[in-house]
């Protein structure tokens, strides 16, 4: 489940680039199937072991480029071990809402960034994500979890005076904002959020025009992530 539209990178083989936050790495499967050098950096050891290993399986099976480079790196956002201007192309997906340090972690992305080079953000949508705090408590006091809402505004304005430049945005998983209502309101195992969760694996898997075309219609307006593509000039 890809939240950003890779279509508009420009994604060629021999491309230096950067998942900050991976997680458990679907951006960085999506840049390693599409020619780039890419590594996966998080602080978590476990995400990224397993993310190493789905590299390794997908060098194997041939789902890459064979020059393409694919690494798992463990460390923190707000220190990366590279040098200045190094990456065409860094993504910083659902990292930003979760980190206290914020601006540190925006300027290392930048500084790591080429001239010219591009960086994609996402975070959640501010009024969707307030419905979320207000449902749940839990759900952005657990360790790890969300520690603020931003404002499109207020992140625009923190990514360009970091020294980058705006040049489109976007949403995303608008029918996913619905199941974290429910699951914020109703628990994370309630039979009517469970029902929605498997309507979103259904989704997924057979990608039926009925909830793609809802979800591409929405996504403006109420899809959960809002995603931006900048320039370092």
């Amino acid at each position: 489940m890809l939240t950003f539209d890779f279509d508009r990178l420009d994604i060629a083989p021999g491309m230096k680039a950067i998942d900050i936050g991976a997680g458990l790495g679907r951006h960085s499967f999506e840049l390693y199937r599409r020619g780039a050098d890419v590594i996966a950096f998080d602080m978590s050891e476990s995400d990224m072991a397993e993310v190493g290993e789905m590299f390794a399986a997908m060098a194997v099976e041939g789902q890459a480029p064979a020059q393409a480079k694919a690494q798992a790196v463990v460390g923190d956002a707000s220190a990366l071990p590279y040098p200045d201007d190094h990456f065409d192309l860094v993504i910083m997906s659902e990292i930003l809402e979760h980190v206290p340090a914020d601006l540190s972690v925006i300027d290392e992305a930048v500084r790591v960034t080429r001239p010219g080079g591009r960086v994609i953000v996402s975070v959640p949508r501010a009024w969707p994500e307030r419905i979320c705090w207000a449902f749940s408590t839990e759900y952005h006091t657990v360790p790890g979890g969300h520690v603020r809402i931003y404002s499109r505004a207020e992140l625009v304005a923190k990514l360009e005076a970091a020294g980058l430049r705006l040049d489109g945005e976007g949403g995303a998983h608008a029918l996913h904002a619905p199941y974290w209502w429910l699951r914020t309101a109703l628990g994370d195992h309630h039979p009517i959020a469970d029902a929605w969760h498997r309507m979103l694996v259904w989704d997924l898997m057979k990608a039926p025009w009925p909830t793609r075309t809802a979800e591409r219609l929405l996504d403006p307006v109420m899809g959960k992530s809002i995603n931006l593509y900048l320039t370092k000039p």
